[in-house]
């Protein structure tokens, strides 16, 4: 059986676990709502910011509460925390169910409602507690819906619809979480002053300040126009009639170059030319064979015989007178 619930209405609780799913209908200019709680001790605030259970700290450290992911179901969206009541520890007395809103006030917000639902029981089940949640002022950026107490040895939930105009930064401070300096400020607050620039002096008029050294101007031509930067291969021009000209750059050194020892290499011989005529060498002229000595005729007497002279001789041939 479900019990429908109104604003500062209460009810005992027979679960061991709870379930409570924040649900709303998006649409045109709404803002986006988140759910979290918050684990009280007897004082009415956290024992660390560990108790302060949300989207980006989604896990307690003792695992008995959490925050599930947000849901598109028929009726619009849901988000969902969930907690063990069963195994908190006696320093836990009440759980704070709260939701916040990014982007606009509640009034923006249609068919905000709060369901609980028995952890121990069947996925599709009734829920154990509805409740609709309506601001009060509608200026609202973050609601205490309701919230779990210790009765006896057993828990009770009361239904509040409690608003902060400061968003979840303050009602997380109202209940003791240090908020970080990186949080945003809360909402309706003045922006803050702009930050002077450091280049702009802030003492008082009158008084000394350092001078801060000027960049020089650029070099101009003889009308007052800059002149480019001349380039390496760049040539003066001839004197502009005694004005000064811009100094060119010196030119660049060549690159050096590495010389690379020589490579001896034996001859090779020569190759066919494809199907061109190849010279003829040169033929060698054949050495001729030795010539064989004249026959010498048989001698001759001296005195004539045979009718042969002999032919003239040298002195060592003739004879002795």
């Amino acid at each position: 059986m479900t019990h429908v619930m109104v604003k500062g209405s209460n009810t005992p609780l027979d679960v061991t676990g709870v379930r409570a799913v924040l649900h709303w209908t998006p649409g045109p200019g709404a803002p986006d709502v988140d759910a979290s709680v918050l684990l009280l001790g007897p004082d009415g605030r956290v024992r660390s910011d560990a108790d302060f259970v949300f989207y980006n700290e989604p896990r307690h450290p003792s695992g008995l509460a959490r925050h599930l992911p947000k849901k598109r179901v028929p009726e619009g969206l849901t988000d969902t925390v969930e907690v063990d009541l069963a195994a908190l520890d006696a320093g836990v007395d009440r759980v704070v169910i709260a939701a916040s809103c990014d982007g606009g006030p509640f009034r923006t917000v249609r068919d905000l409602g709060l369901t609980l639902y028995d952890t121990a029981g069947p996925q599709h089940a009734a829920p154990v507690v509805s409740f609709e949640v309506v601001p009060d002022t509608g200026a609202e950026t973050a609601l205490i819906c309701g919230e779990l107490y210790r009765k006896g040895a057993g828990w009770k939930f009361r239904a509040l619809a409690q608003g902060y105009a400061s968003g979840l930064v303050g009602l997380a401070t109202q209940y003791g979480v240090a908020v970080d300096d990186g949080e945003p400020a809360a909402t309706g607050q003045a922006p803050a002053a702009p930050v002077r620039p450091a280049s702009v002096p802030t003492t008082p008029l009158g008084t000394p300040q350092a001078r801060i050294p000027e960049p020089e101007p650029a070099p101009t031509s003889a009308y007052g126009y800059p002149l480019q930067a001349p380039t390496p291969a760049h040539v003066p021009a001839q004197p502009a009639y005694g004005y000064p000209q811009p100094m060119s750059a010196p030119p660049a050194a060549p690159p050096q170059v590495h010389q690379q020892p020589p490579v001896h290499q034996q001859p090779q011989p020569g190759y066919p030319a494809y199907g061109y005529p190849q010279p003829v060498a040169a033929a060698q002229p054949a050495v001729p064979p030795p010539l064989a000595p004249p026959a010498v005729p048989p001698a001759v007497s001296a005195n004539g015989d045979g009718g042969f002279a002999l032919p003239p001789q040298g002195p060592q041939f003739q004879p002795q007178r």
